[in-house]
């Protein structure tokens, strides 16, 4: 049984979703500030699986809840709601550490069929399993010019620093290094790797790639590792020389 935290004002809505996952086998715990989510949240680390977290909060925001998750080095996965749609507004989510977004309003069989792809990567970077079967496999660390990803600790290492990652951001990563010198399309991230339907904005593809970038690129406007395939989407290579 996954544990649930959702962080949400609107009492009908939190409500309902609460009744729904608790009908999908989910324990669920719920408050209606960003406060009283970092209190639960960061007195008890191992305490929830997940989290379903409104952006348009009472006090502090959903995006400075997230933030500070980060910070604190708690990584589980974050499931944001937001009325605000627009671009802008999803790339702060994913810059403070979001795993996934929805968009109020939206459809119940949506949102759990996000949750429970959030739950299922996380399981498999717990289990150190491998998502694809027919895919080469990749180890649980995978080093390449002076970095080394290790997907079950979910951060990039180089010399001393470690860089942390979500785990929207490891699933990506592990997905293109497993189909290294391949280019993926965009389709591709949003059905093999999120679950999602190939509708959905990819913009937000890209926006994790400049953060990919970030943290495999020694000049990441000038990326050498993750470049993109023109009119396709992204392709992984580890020695480009």
């Amino acid at each position: 049984m996954s544990r649930i935290l959702i962080v949400e004002d609107e009492q009908h809505l939190a409500q309902g979703l609460r009744f729904n996952l608790a009908a999908d086998d989910h324990d669920v715990e719920m408050v209606d500030t960003g406060e009283a989510a970092l209190e639960r949240l960061l007195s008890n680390p191992t305490r929830f699986d997940l989290v379903i977290l409104d952006v348009m909060l009472p006090g502090i925001t959903g995006f400075a809840v997230v933030a500070d998750l980060r910070r604190a080095g708690q990584f589980l996965p974050v499931l944001m709601l937001t009325a605000r749609g627009r671009a802008e507004d999803v790339l702060q989510g994913f810059q403070s550490g979001a795993d996934d977004y929805l968009p109020k309003p939206f459809e119940l069989p949506i949102l759990m069929a996000r949750v429970r792809g959030l739950l299922r990567r996380r399981e498999w970077f717990q289990l150190g399993l491998d998502r694809q079967p027919s895919a080469p496999t990749v180890a649980s660390r995978f080093t390449f010019r002076e970095r080394t990803i290790d997907f079950e600790q979910l951060e990039v290492r180089m010399g001393d620093k470690a860089m942390p990652l979500t785990l929207m951001e490891a699933s990506l990563l592990r997905y293109l290094v497993e189909h290294e010198g391949r280019p993926v399309s965009r389709k591709t991230i949003l059905e093999k790797v999120w679950g999602v339907r190939e509708d959905t904005d990819t913009r937000a593809i890209d926006n994790f790639i400049v953060r990919l970038r970030r943290y495999l690129e020694d000049e990441p406007a000038r990326p050498r590792h993750v470049q993109t395939v023109r009119g396709v989407g992204y392709r992984f290579v580890a020695d480009p020389d």
